[in-house]
């Protein structure tokens, strides 16, 4: 468990946050995980300007969202000019991207298989999303483009509706919980994270786990498993604000170490459930 002066620390520190910041976290429960993925970061650019331009009139409504950090300090930038692309039925412009339907004939369009789900889903490119606004956007999307919509419409729109319904799908997935929402981040800004995250755990961590997880097995009440269940819950919440504090700084491999430990959290997590449902 962290102290109350290192969740202190945490809370206020983040409008602030600077290079010494995971030298701080040296002093809470994820000391051996966090210093060796500073050990082995470099310098890293913060987050890339983000600019994000739905107009989905034919879904019933119109957004604009833009997330930046510091544009003049980025080497990057996503928005440095969009290829026009034109409608496969009547060739007019699409005035937008991912473009959905043809705002000239409101047919549907082919998916973008290379758009970002945070484009798809017109999300801002953060750790700390709002779900319930993804949620929103996520029903939005399947009531227009769920393949029961275009049963009596030619084989084509059949084809791109279903592989749309699919594509916001695995977006929206990817992007409801934490964790692979991270590990997408990462993706996006060329971190490799198919061998997995758990490289960093050191044995003094995941000797703390065993004994989390010897004391779920070991509890006989709800009670007792809802206390652990409330512990891990704390430490992913810490977590949560550790990663998001990473990745606005550019620390993308010390991101990448406290997601390791998010995983394990989350997985005890799971395990806490399923104990209770075991006293039902």
């Amino acid at each position: 468990m962290l102290s109350l002066n290192t969740l202190r620390i945490l809370c206020t520190s983040r409008a602030s946050l600077h290079h010494s910041w995971l030298m701080t976290k040296r002093q809470s429960v994820y000391q051996t995980v966090t210093c060796a993925a500073h050990c082995m970061s470099t310098s890293f650019p913060k987050k890339d300007t983000w600019h994000s331009n739905m107009d989905l009139n034919a879904l019933g409504k119109d957004t604009k969202r833009i997330y930046s950090t510091d544009p003049a300090s980025s080497i990057r930038h996503y928005c440095t000019g969009e290829v026009k692309l034109n409608c496969w039925n009547c060739k007019q412009p699409l005035d937008t991207t991912p473009a959905f339907f043809c705002m000239s004939c409101k047919v549907i369009q082919p998916p973008e298989e290379d758009a970002s789900y945070f484009k798809i889903m017109d999300c801002d490119f953060t750790f700390t999303l709002d779900t319930q606004k993804l949620q929103k956007r996520y029903l939005q999307l399947q009531r227009s483009l769920h393949p029961d919509n275009f049963s009596q419409r030619s084989v084509k729109e059949q084809e791109y509706s279903e592989s749309h319904s699919a594509l916001v799908n695995k977006a929206y997935q990817t992007l409801l919980k934490p964790l692979s929402r991270g590990l997408y981040m990462l993706e996006l800004e060329g971190v490799r994270t198919d061998e997995g995250t758990d490289s960093g755990a050191d044995s003094g961590f995941l000797m703390q786990l065993m004994e989390i997880n010897e004391a779920l097995d070991e509890a006989r009440t709800p009670e007792d498993a809802n206390k652990i269940g409330q512990d891990t819950k704390g430490k992913l919440a810490v977590l949560t604000e550790a990663i998001d504090a990473a990745l606005l700084e550019g620390e993308l491999q010390a991101a990448k170490a406290l997601l390791a430990q998010m995983k394990y959290y989350a997985n005890i997590e799971e395990k806490v459930k399923e104990k209770l449902s075991e006293f039902m």
